[in-house]
């Protein structure tokens, strides 16, 4: 009928079972956040181990053991409450100190699971609960040691729609894997142990770890991430406004493909904070390529009423009260550990160099054998082509003054682009070009932060002829390039006058310098001034640099190794590429079998 109202919505006081179902739609998205909960509801217990097991990548079972202070037979129906928690009495959220306190994660999984609950503390008797889909049982008497056994069943089997949404098994045990190995990375000294109850297979196993605060956490991280990431990371530890920024942070020559070994914690509590990651690749934006990532494990302490983790249900956001300081903290704290590094690169890069080298072991037969005048006439010495070298009484003495010298003495130059120096350890071999590179970008930098670049005029300014919105833009940070001694003026309708260059490049070709800025602002995602000029020049360095192909006498080649040594950051170039490789002897002999 056209006339007819449709009948008035009727408001409804929902039942606790609807509430708590509802709610687990927040705090529980699949197995993993089931462990999670658990897993850090032990950690607020003052657990020391804590043991998961799961089953069908936890669809089956989530079972989590701990030897934490446990509950008595009086707190285990409380515990089962919304809302109900022993981490803060409701008068103050921002002043928590604990993993948990909204009080959510025990009903939730009770709402849309089977779940029991049996625990023991000192001066009680043992105890369980049971809940299923949101009902509970009495509670019982039961035989346990102090701590807590949650055991989780059936997840989902109250709202079955959701299992539908859930992935495979070996995707969901992947999941818990990954929630583990980050509050095993956040609590060192805490032991935890992972095991596929199904298959009884261990996944996971780390003992608490002694020592002081940086001893337990590298020692946690060589078992993590493996020891190779704690051989190339830097420690970390910064304070700034009330903030202090702690951990480990990897060289830039050990960057990875994507950002898989990067890990933020907020006072202890593990977070995915798009702030905090953008602050660690502006850090790296000086020393790493846009398609290379950062390895990091960092955490930021600081007083819980500067920071809100009641964000989300998960708690995996924070929100800081200064946000640009503990941006601040991170990029500028992490370029001054970089910088402290010196020329230093990672030992991967070595043992890259190496397996690279090594060849497969040819099988010869006998008739591939050459014959006595062949092989007389093949050891016969040759010079290596392409190799350049100084007189030799010049470069014995370089050896005697610098082999003991971390990049030691330049030997040699090979396809008019790498140096082979002689160390006292092996020997060094050098991308002069990147090298180069990187100690011009350094000196520029230093230039502009003190007084400006130094420029030359040009005696004829240059014309270059662009688009008109390419000039447009050019013009535009006339003033901002001038300050980086490139100096441009307007030269009627899509052409710009070069009138200086910076001095430390020497003559370059000034079309080809415009291009290469131009692409970097087209390229380049830097929000800051700041980072936008370190950007262009880094460009402006390439072109300042000495050019593949060029050879290089002894004493230019020694005194390119010693500013590597003296210069922050040479041990990478602008893009994140190593400057030199560093073989030891013994790696040298064992190619050719001599150990």
């Amino acid at each position: 009928m056209p006339h007819t109202l449709p009948p008035r919505p009727v408001i409804r006081q929902l039942d606790e079972s609807a509430i708590n179902r509802i709610a687990a739609g927040e705090v529980v998205e699949r197995p993993a956040s089931a462990v999670k909960e658990l897993v850090e509801n032990a950690l607020d217990a003052g657990a020391r181990r804590i043991a998961v097991d799961y089953v069908d990548g936890g669809k089956t079972l989530i079972r989590v053991t701990d030897d934490g202070c446990g509950m008595g037979p009086d707190d285990l129906p409380l515990a089962l409450t919304r809302h109900a928690t022993s981490k803060i009495d409701g008068s103050d959220l921002l002043a928590i100190h604990t993993f948990g306190f909204r009080g959510e994660a025990l009903p939730s999984l009770g709402a849309v699971g089977r779940l029991s609950i049996t625990s023991r503390c000192e001066g009680t008797e043992g105890a369980v609960i049971a809940v299923a889909g949101g009902r509970a049982e009495p509670v019982r008497p039961a035989a346990a040691r102090n701590g807590t056994v949650v055991e989780l069943r059936d997840l989902f089997f109250a709202t079955p729609a959701r299992l539908k949404f859930l992935r495979s098994d070996r995707a969901e045990a992947q999941a818990i894997a990954d929630v583990i190995r980050r509050l095993a990375m956040a609590e060192p000294t805490v032991g935890f142990t992972l095991t596929d109850a199904g298959s009884v297979r261990v996944i996971f196993r780390t003992d608490p770890e002694p020592g002081d605060f940086f001893d337990a956490l590298a020692g946690r991280l060589g078992r993590i991430l493996g020891p190779d990431f704690v051989t190339n990371a830097l420690p970390v530890d910064l304070e700034r406004d009330g903030l202090r920024l702690t951990g480990y942070a990897a060289l830039p020559t050990y960057s990875r493909g994507s950002g898989t070994q990067q890990f933020l914690f907020v006072n202890g509590r593990p977070v995915l904070d798009r702030m905090l990651t953008g602050a660690l690749r502006a850090a790296y934006m000086d020393v790493l390529s846009r398609d290379r990532h950062a390895a990091a494990v960092l955490g930021i302490t600081c007083d819980p009423q500067l920071v809100d983790v009641n964000v989300h249900p998960a708690k995996t956001e924070v929100r800081f009260r200064d946000p640009a300081a503990a941006r601040a903290l991170i990029v500028s704290g992490l370029r001054q550990v970089l910088a402290g590094a010196g020329h230093r690169a990672s030992t991967t890069v070595a043992s890259e160099t190496l397996e690279a080298m090594r060849p497969e072991p040819p099988r010869v037969y006998q008739m591939d054998r050459p014959s006595q005048p062949v092989l007389a006439r093949s050891t016969t010495w040759q010079a290596p082509l392409g190799f350049a070298e100084a007189p030799s009484a010049r470069v014995e003495e370089a050896v005697a003054a610098n082999e003991s010298l971390p990049l030691g003495a330049a030997r040699g130059q090979v396809h008019g682009n790498y140096i082979i120096a002689q160390t006292a350890r092996g020997m060094v071999i050098v991308d002069q070009h990147a090298a180069h590179e990187r100690l011009v970008y350094e000196r520029l930098k230093t230039q502009r932060d003190a007084a400006g670049v130094a420029a030359q005029a040009l005696l004829i300014p240059e014309i270059v002829e662009l688009s008109p919105p390419d000039a447009a833009q050019l013009l535009d940070m006339a003033e901002d390039l001038a300050r980086l001694g490139l100096t441009l003026e307007g030269f009627g309708p899509g052409a710009v006058a070069v009138r200086e260059t910076p001095a430390i490049l020497g003559r370059v070709d000034a079309a080809a310098l415009l291009r290469d800025i131009l692409d970097e602002l087209a390229e380049g995602d830097s929000t800051t001034l700041q980072a936008r000029m370190d950007a262009i020049l880094s460009r402006m360095a390439c072109h300042g640099s000495v050019r593949s192909g060029r050879q290089m006498r002894a004493e230019e080649m020694n005194a390119l190794l010693r500013e590597m040594e003296a210069t922050p950051r040479s041990g990478q170039c602008n893009h994140g590429r190593p400057t030199y490789v560093e073989l030891a002897l013994h790696d040298i002999e064992r190619l050719f079998g001599r150990r």
